[in-house]
């Protein structure tokens, strides 16, 4: 038998060689990069294209290189034919195209992640191989095939397939999430794998490892449907900025650099939803039936006037008739089109008649293909225009609802569906700030009243030819240079197109409301509003969706208490499920707790398995009124210096109810915590944060200090359900008041 340091030393010359061949990759894409760059500005404009286009490839080939430098190799599979097979980050071949390194998302690597004794898939063996930097530390196997013990029972010893995940669980927690490639377990990876089409609901508890799989899966899908995915891109919709940076490093360490990420708030371009306002505010704009409501206020806004308007022109009247006006807005309404574009049609029809008017007035006949001077005459009269403005006016989705807001009589003749208080509860100033649950209201306004596109659409036929000459070139200039195996020719073409800094996919998709995502990924998805899904669902008309959540996680009384209820409306039923089982991330003791108070509070939970018990993880102190808030700051800074005694690094979270959140931050910082400042947003490497329970969904800590749960679940139990489960290593619950039941 060999020993562990001979293994290590085997695995060494491995890794060693692979690295190689990343410098060396690394270094030929550096110099092809600095080549075209130095071609300068000079050439004919093609010429110019090309360059930039082969500078943006470069320049996205070593940013990808250069992501996935830690961990690069860590994996080994030993197969019944006796060959080998190493897996990674990404597939890496030597000069002769002699395969080193296997990509993680590879059909080839799908048995480091789904074999087992019972089903071993070829595989005698899988090896775990542990690094730091590119130094391996340690080798772990899962002995598939027992003949390869040779009789000896003592070759067992040491033996763990868990030894990987444990340590990651172990771990300290940083300020960004780390990937879980090297530990993906087998229910999560048939989720990660499962197909491109139509919509998957990944339903799973607490610490299932939900946003990993996620992530996991978006950066499975644009390597195996590369080619369908690159041009449309992929959607990631989050719960907020904070935690859409707590995960930024996550995909490009996969080597995906492509995915366009927001969240619901920053859905529209050039809307800043800064304002705050109560929950039942927002349930009621998240509700289905404010669709019919913006409907409802576009039409308002197409009316007949209660007169005529007579005008003079050029010493004759032509009037402005309601009976005209009536059906030239019913002749508009008929082409169903968005406000906006079916207003053109609407003036031109009046023009047309009032021109009519204005011509049996003259001496002499003049053809109606003759009658542009009059039209143009007509167009540009002031009256006229004001008329026509107030029969059909022109509208932005903000100015649309703002107005409504604003206005209390458009308001009731929009929204007769809602009662008066629910009315009285969407009254607000017109400028008052957009709120998060304004986004889809104004994203449904946008797409009702569309723009005025007929330059947009003469445009449009032009590109369309230039298009396909495009195309061509660029796949003949792929195939004289081997382009191919990095992009395809309609997005080289795109890039030609640009005339200048190409604009990645997901620069474009970002900048460009109407953009449809080949797909999307949805994490915190119980808390989307019935609204919130119509605006997805625009962006996605394959309906290719993964859909992450947990409805007994739901804070938002617009969100999901079941899947069913939320989805069957907007989806029809074409929707499967799949549920992850093990937490990973919470010890048993509070993971139990945690799930005893959620029933008790008669939440929707998934049954859960703790994959590991944490002695002494759950502490509780109970304590005079007065006291609490010392109390908490005193346990957060105990559990700080113990967390980075231990491992060097290490996070701490204090959560409450929103209306304590200031006091406690105020009381760590004369305590000499190194608390962020108040209205600086969540820092997230910060050693200690404190925040309430909706800040802290989708993130996770070394310690949690909760206090006063009762006042949290007063507020919602989901919100506590999510507060006791934030910990990777223990809980401190500082309480004055009764415990909730469960406890």
């Amino acid at each position: 038998m060999t020993t562990t340091d001979d293994e290590i030393a085997l695995e060494q010359r491995q890794v060693d060689v692979v690295y190689g061949r990343l410098d060396e990759l690394r270094a030929q894409t550096r110099a092809r990069l600095a080549a075209v760059r130095r071609q300068g500005p000079s050439g004919s404009p093609q010429n110019r294209s090309e360059r930039d286009a082969f500078a943006t490839l470069y320049e996205d080939r070593v940013a990808q290189l250069e992501a996935v430098e830690e961990r690069l190799v860590f994996g080994r599979l030993d197969l019944d034919d006796d060959s080998t097979r190493y897996v990674g980050r990404i597939g890496l071949t030597d000069p002769e195209q002699t395969p080193l390194l296997t990509d993680w998302r590879a059909p080839a690597a799908r048995a480091f992640y789904r074999a087992t004794a019972a089903h071993p898939d070829g595989v005698r063996r899988r090896r775990h191989v542990v690094t730091r930097g590119r130094t391996v530390t340690g080798v772990e196997d899962e002995v598939l095939d027992l003949d390869l013990l040779d009789g000896d029972p003592d070759a067992l010893a040491g033996l763990s397939g868990e030894g990987a995940l444990l340590a990651g669980l172990r771990a300290g927690r940083t300020g960004r999430m780390g990937d879980i490639v090297s530990t993906i377990q087998s229910e999560q990876d048939a989720i990660i794998r499962s197909e491109l089409t139509g919509a998957l609901v990944v339903q799973g508890g607490p610490g299932t490892g939900k946003t990993a799989v996620a992530l996991h899966r978006a950066a499975y899908l644009l390597y195996a449907h590369r080619r369908v995915l690159e041009r449309s891109g992929v959607l990631l919709v989050g719960p907020s900025r904070t935690f859409l940076r707590y995960i930024d490093q996550v995909l490009p360490s996969l080597g995906e650099t492509g995915v366009v990420t927001t969240t619901i708030s920053d859905l529209v371009p050039g809307v800043v939803a800064s304002g705050t306002e109560p929950d039942e505010v927002a349930a009621v704009k998240g509700r289905a039936v404010m669709a019919q409501v913006i409907a409802r206020a576009v039409r308002d806004r197409q009316r007949v006037p209660a007169g005529p308007t007579s005008v003079r022109l050029d010493g004759r009247t032509v009037v402005v008739r309601p009976s005209d006006v009536s059906q030239a807005i019913a002749r508009a309404r008929r082409l169903h089109r968005p406000h906006n574009l079916a207003r053109v049609a609407f003036v031109r029809d009046m023009l047309g008649r009032l021109a009519s008017q204005y011509v049996e007035q003259l001496a002499f006949e003049v053809p109606a293909d003759e009658r542009g001077e009059i039209l143009e005459e007509l167009r540009t009269t002031r009256e006229i225009r004001i008329a026509l403005n107030l029969a059909w006016m022109p509208l932005t989705p903000q100015k649309l609802l703002a107005d409504l807001y604003a206005k209390p009589w458009r308001l009731e003749s929009a929204a007769a569906q809602l009662s008066p208080r629910e009315r009285a509860l969407l009254a607000r100033d017109a400028d008052a700030p957009w709120t998060p649950a304004d986004v889809p209201l104004l994203d449904e306004a946008a797409e009702l009243l569309g723009e005025d596109d007929q330059a947009a659409r003469a445009q449009a036929r032009a590109a369309a030819d230039a298009r396909q000459r495009e195309v061509a070139y660029a796949r003949q200039v792929l195939e004289q240079t081997g382009g191919g195996a990095f992009v395809s020719a309609e997005l080289l073409a795109d890039r030609f197109a640009s005339g200048g800094p190409a604009l990645t996919t997901a620069e474009r998709a970002a900048a460009d409301r109407s953009w449809t995502y080949g797909h999307v990924v949805v994490d915190e998805a119980q808390e989307l509003s019935a609204m919130a899904w119509r605006a997805l669902l625009r962006r996605v008309p394959t309906r290719s969706l993964t859909i992450v959540g947990d409805v007994a996680q739901t804070s938002s009384a617009a969100g999901a208490r079941r899947w069913a209820s939320m989805l069957d409306p907007v989806l029809r039923g074409s929707w499967r499920q799949a549920e992850l089982t093990v937490n990973y991330r919470t010890p048993a003791q509070v993971a139990d707790t945690a799930g005893r108070v959620a029933d008790a509070a008669g939440l929707a939970r998934s049954p859960l398995t703790s994959a590991r018990e944490v002695p002494d993880a759950l502490e509780v102190s109970k304590v005079a009124p007065d006291e609490l808030t010392d109390a908490a700051v005193t346990a957060a800074a105990t559990a700080s210096r113990t967390v980075h005694d231990e491992s060097g690094a290490g996070r701490v979270a204090v959560v409450a109810a929103p209306g304590r959140v200031a006091a406690l931050r105020a009381a760590g910082a004369d305590a000499g915590l190194a608390l962020p400042a108040a209205g600086t947003g969540l820092d997230l490497d910060a050693p200690v944060v404190v925040l309430d329970p909706r800040e802290a969904k989708g993130l996770e800590f070394d310690v949690v200090v909760l206090v006063e749960p009762a006042e949290v679940l007063e507020q919602s139990a989901g919100d506590l359900y999510v507060a006791m489960t934030r910990p990777t290593r223990a809980l401190h619950v500082v309480h004055s008041r009764d415990l909730p039941a469960g406890f």
